[in-house]
């Protein structure tokens, strides 16, 4: 059983790509989220950048010689609330250099790479059909309430919300929309609107819209010539939690790059995935995270 060699001075030890993939947690109907049933597996995992095949961690164990040549790719997952609130509490840390862990997480969670982490890969549930590669996140426009009832902060800075679209189309599966509950409108003068909600102090410097630095259509091309047919890319992630999540961790890679340092930042990347048997199985959507996560290295 090849693990990853952790220990310090270990020649190898610098050759490990980690990788922090994320599940949101209950949901509405769901008690245990889709997302986190597919990632939970690959908890504290490894995996050879020529394999998709998972392997316990085992400090007692080294490396096979025939795997020197190969990239040992170190998985954590970890579970984040469907809050507006947790999301900006947890997900700064996880993209600061080292990364900042929250007091909730278990206490045999892996310790995460000084460094920060290579790839960071956050999955959420969407309506029925394939899973769906996002390629940008979106500043403005949270009118839904989360998991607890709140709504996304109030951007008082920015007259703009980009969330008016026709019918509202698509957030976290259309079917939902109505449970969910959305935002109030306000009266001003004459003219009812919404108030902006999204991202306000501290991301005042940040665009709208932040794209992926992944090439997110050649990693779906890849995908479905590998046998992973039902997968698309979207440039809407729903301006839910899903795309809220995504543009946070996209603007904080951003924030903590360092032009000075030989690395590439911090890759981020958000992968929508149905409920079960809608049409993807559990497991099938974790071969694709794992596929996914391979290609990326």
């Amino acid at each position: 059983m090849p693990t990853i060699p952790a220990e310090a001075g270990d020649p190898h030890a610098e050759r490990v790509f980690h990788v922090l993939v994320t599940g949101f947690g209950p949901f509405n109907q769901y008690e245990v989220n889709p997302s986190w049933l597919a990632v939970k597996p690959l908890h504290n995992t490894v995996i050879s950048s020529d394999t998709s095949s998972p392997v316990v961690v085992d400090d007692e164990v080294g490396l096979e010689e025939s795997r020197y040549r190969a990239v040992p790719i170190h998985i954590s997952a970890l579970q984040v609330p469907v809050e507006y609130e947790a999301v900006l509490a947890i997900v700064p840390g996880l993209l600061a250099r080292p990364p900042i862990l929250r007091d909730t997480v278990d206490a045999d969670f892996p310790p995460p790479p000084a460094s920060g982490y290579d790839f960071i890969f956050h999955i959420g549930v969407a309506g029925r059909g394939p899973l769906r590669m996002e390629r940008q996140g979106h500043k403005l426009g949270y009118h839904m309430k989360d998991a607890t009832g709140k709504l996304a902060p109030i951007v008082r800075t920015s007259p703009k919300d980009f969330s008016r679209r026709p019918d509202d189309t698509f957030v976290a599966g259309s079917q939902e929309r109505e449970s969910l509950g959305m935002d109030m409108v306000e009266s001003i003068g004459d003219t009812t609107s919404r108030p902006t909600r999204g991202f306000g102090p501290a991301y005042e410097n940040f665009p709208d819209e932040i794209s992926t630095e992944i090439d997110v259509t050649r990693l779906v091309q890849d995908l479905r010539q590998s046998g992973i047919e039902q997968i698309y890319s979207s440039m809407d992630a729903g301006h839910y939690l899903c795309d809220f999540i995504y543009y946070c961790s996209l603007a904080e890679a951003k924030r903590n790059a360092s032009p000075y340092e030989r690395r590439r930042n911090t890759q981020v990347l958000f992968l929508h995935c149905p409920p079960v048997h809608q049409p993807l199985s559990t497991e099938e959507v974790t071969e694709a995270i794992l596929r996914i996560i391979a290609w990326g290295n």
